[in-house]
């Protein structure tokens, strides 16, 4: 005989509660009486139709409102129970079967036609969430559904720690996840799933201490779970706790001694502890446990390219690339290779053919913009950082990359709206701070500077890198000069003197410091000399975040 999983004791209870006398207004009890009989004795799904046709034909005839609750609710249990046996199908069939999405229609067709009757059924709730969550479902009706669920009171614990742990998955927002899953946590006592999810998302969200504690837990449940220390053994390389990180990995493998992953992770604690050659060693025995698997190469290029082979590492990526031409962390680890072996327009060649393909890719078009700059193209720059600025006007990396571009053809008054737009909107890097600081201290127009805001400016850049940048501390030189504090200012420029070294690059920097200084010694304020369409010569202050 079937058996109702959702509202049978509930139907029961009402048929007692409600079940007499007949009113002369109840045209539908009749019904209603076969309906509850059929429900009782149902067999097969033909019971459980007739037993919803009858409900529904009662619900029409009309009933008074106790008998008009209880046939909502019997019709409600019996929609759920035919809905149960058609998700059960479309689940075991799954999407390669040509009837899967017959059997998921027909399911969610009961379940909603239930929740409209008797909305408060977090179980149905929850059957609607995950049948939208296959192929081509409605993945926001899932998060309503959810939500709808998560704000019934009263439901058995087991079933909100599932709603939970399911709203979880939907979830983009990590703070909005650890919420959701601190409440699962609670009542999951002593499962070991909700642990494991939070120690994820601490993780990401940059708490290693947490994420480890939480990790810790589910080993402490589960002391076979090769996944986990795995996990635990990224977060405790993280707070560099080198020793014990490799002892979790050691346990992985030997949990899993056929997996590649453990290999992949040790690997990766070996490469925060810069032990390049055994970290390549490990991805050489993943490798070969996992002939081309794209994953592992790119860890190997990786490392390769941390260890200046920058053949090998394009030789890895391009294999990944074979096997998988779409995969965009393999092409813009490729670009960076490529970068680093001054291959600058070969990169943005291809960084134009995947533009073709992928438009709207805003971190494409400002990767394409920053090189664009460093190899001066400025005016190329501001056009690609435009584009992204007119779909989204308060992207803080463009505003910065386009207001730095700008310094480069002596723009100073529109480089200077998109600095004060990027730090209004949360900028707090060095390179930003330090830029504005710089035009508010040299720009030879006189409206445009600002002697105080640009000490105020220079000073957060020189904590942000602990005073040790020649060039920002050049900057913080150039604020006092600009606000009449030259002995400040002549301070800080022999600081950056004696910080800037004297070898290659750092030997222009120190030369262009020495000539700042001589203006300070003489009691001038240093002034920008960059106009538009000039590219800086050696004595002229670089407009990069990253040197003077």
């Amino acid at each position: 005989m079937l058996r109702p999983p959702i509202l049978y004791t509930l139907f029961w209870v009402l048929f007692f509660a409600f079940g007499s006398p007949v009113w002369a207004e109840n045209e539908g009890l009749t019904d209603l009486d076969r309906a509850t009989e059929i429900k009782i004795n149902a067999e097969k799904q033909r019971d459980l139709t007739s037993a919803i046709e009858l409900c529904e034909s009662a619900l029409a005839k009309g009933l008074d409102e106790n008998h008009t609750r209880f046939a909502k609710s019997l019709l409600a249990s019996t929609l759920c129970e035919r809905a149960t046996l058609a998700s059960d199908a479309a689940f075991a069939r799954g999407p390669d079967d040509p009837l899967w999405l017959n059997y998921r229609s027909l399911a969610l067709d009961d379940l909603e036609k239930a929740v409209r009757h008797v909305p408060e059924l977090p179980d149905a709730l929850l059957l609607i969430a995950k049948l939208n969550l296959l192929p081509k479902g409605d993945r926001d009706r899932a998060v309503d559904a959810l939500d709808a669920a998560l704000a019934i009171r009263g439901t058995e614990t087991s079933v909100r720690s599932r709603l939970l742990l399911l709203r979880v998955e939907l979830e983009e927002d990590n703070a909005k996840k650890l919420v959701l899953l601190d409440e699962a946590v609670e009542l999951g006592g002593a499962r070991i799933e909700p642990l494991r999810q939070r120690g994820i998302v601490h993780a990401e969200l940059g708490h290693p201490e947490k994420a480890a504690a939480d990790f810790e837990k589910v080993l402490a449940l589960d002391p076979e779970d090769a996944a986990t220390y795995q996990e635990l053994a990224r977060v405790l390389a993280e707070l560099k706790r080198f020793d014990e990180a490799l002892v979790c990995v050691d346990k992985a493998c030997q949990l899993d001694p056929h997996s590649a992953m453990p290999l992949t992770v040790r690997a990766q604690v070996h490469v925060a502890m810069q032990n390049l050659d055994a970290a390549l060693h490990d991805l050489n025995e993943a490798m070969a446990m996992r002939p081309g698997n794209p994953y592992v190469l790119l860890l190997r290029a990786s490392v390769y390219r941390e260890m200046g082979k920058l053949d090998a590492a394009l030789a890895d990526i391009n294999r990944a690339l074979r096997k998988q031409p779409n995969l965009m962390p393999a092409r813009r680890l490729r670009w960076a290779v490529l970068i680093d072996q001054r291959k600058l327009d070969q990169v943005i060649t291809e960084m134009e053919q995947q533009l073709r393909r992928t438009p709207n890719d805003r971190n494409i078009l400002i990767q394409m913009a920053m090189l664009c700059t460093a190899g001066n193209q400025p005016n190329r720059a501001i056009e690609l950082y435009s584009s992204v600025l007119a779909a989204e006007p308060e992207n803080v990396e463009a505003l910065e990359g386009r207001a730095n571009a700008l310094l480069g053809i002596g723009k100073h008054a529109e480089a200077i709206a998109d600095f004060n737009k990027a730090v209004k909107l949360g900028a707090k890097d060095s390179g930003t701070l330090n830029n504005l600081a710089w035009v508010l201290a040299t720009s030879p127009d006189d409206a445009l500077r600002d002697g105080r805001r640009a000490v105020e400016l220079a000073t957060k850049a020189c904590e942000l890198t602990e005073y040790k940048l020649a060039h920002v501390l050049s900057t913080l030189a150039a604020a006092y000069a600009e606000t009449g504090d030259f002995k400040t200012a002549i301070k800080w420029s022999n600081q950056a003197i004696e910080v800037g070294g004297g070898n290659g690059a750092e030997a222009d920097v120190r030369q262009a410091i020495e000539k700042e200084l001589k203006s300070y010694e003489n009691k001038k304020p240093w002034r920008e000399r960059l106009s538009e369409g000039l590219r800086p010569g050696p004595e002229e202050k670089s407009p990069s975040g990253d040197g003077a």
